[in-house]
């Protein structure tokens, strides 16, 4: 089966695996060694640091730079900025202050598609959602036609954000306990979704057909070895993230 070379290859948090390891995920370090291939996309992750900044940063907890139990929302911006996020990988790395959303946009976008995870942790207020959600649109803006998208898997800050901006894409994160029942329910609730975003796992012909036919965008995480990338060729998705951008660029293309 051909490869569907329309499909586009976003790195997952700055695609850091493929460089060996060394490179920590999220950081300024990562996403300028992904840019030194033709990826089409960075996927990343927002959360709010105490004082309201939006920060760049996977993980619950700061356990790898030293701060087990402690968050972002533990700390304001200004201590995130002192502390290095790219050490824990290597001894040798540049030391980096933590990332703010509005410093990663200025610095990518118009570069190449992003995708920007809103975080949400189970137990957070709907008001520290929905300000953190207000942060995001105030950088991101409403529009985003230039390739920005919001995803999450909290259906809540979706809506929200649709409230707000109704023309921005909005892109629901499934799990893997998910099931083409579910993504059936989710289309007649929530048909301002833009598209689905779905472990890679659980896709499937059925699903892919009936996304496209609701004229839903499909993306697929996360795809790292080559049974999962060559998968998401066959199925023909729109986006796929991968923590080895390199790898899928050359199977897509070859």
């Amino acid at each position: 089966m051909s490869n569907h070379n329309t499909c586009l290859i976003f790195a997952h948090r700055g695609g850091n695996k493929e460089a060996g390891g060394g490179i920590a995920e999220n950081t300024r370090a990562a996403f300028n060694k992904a840019l030194q291939s033709p990826v089409d996309g960075f996927e990343t992750d927002v959360q709010l640091s105490r004082d309201g900044v939006p920060v760049l940063w996977h993980d619950w907890e700061l356990d790898k730079l030293g701060h087990p139990g402690k968050g972002i929302d533990d700390f304001n911006f200004a201590e995130l900025e002192q502390m290095d996020f790219a050490g824990y990988c290597s001894a040798g790395a540049v030391a980096e202050g933590a990332l703010s959303l509005k410093e990663f946009m200025d610095s990518y976008r118009g570069r190449c598609g992003l995708d920007i995870e809103l975080k949400s942790q189970d137990g957070e207020s709907q008001q520290r959602l929905e300000s953190k959600i207000l942060q995001m649109l105030e950088i991101i803006g409403t529009l985003a036609a230039d390739g920005v998208f919001i995803s999450s898997f909290s259906m809540t800050g979706l809506i929200f954000a649709y409230q707000q901006a109704p023309d921005l894409p909005l892109y629901y994160l499934l799990s893997g306990d998910h099931t083409q029942a579910d993504i059936e329910q989710f289309l007649m609730e929530h048909g301002f979704l833009a598209g689905f975003c779905l472990p890679i796992g659980i896709h499937n012909e059925a699903i892919a057909k009936l996304l496209q036919e609701q004229g839903k965008g499909v993306g697929v995480y996360t795809c790292n070895s080559i049974e999962e990338i060559q998968k998401a060729l066959d199925l023909k998705v729109d986006i796929l993230i991968t923590d080895y951008p390199q790898l899928a660029l050359r199977m897509r293309d070859s």
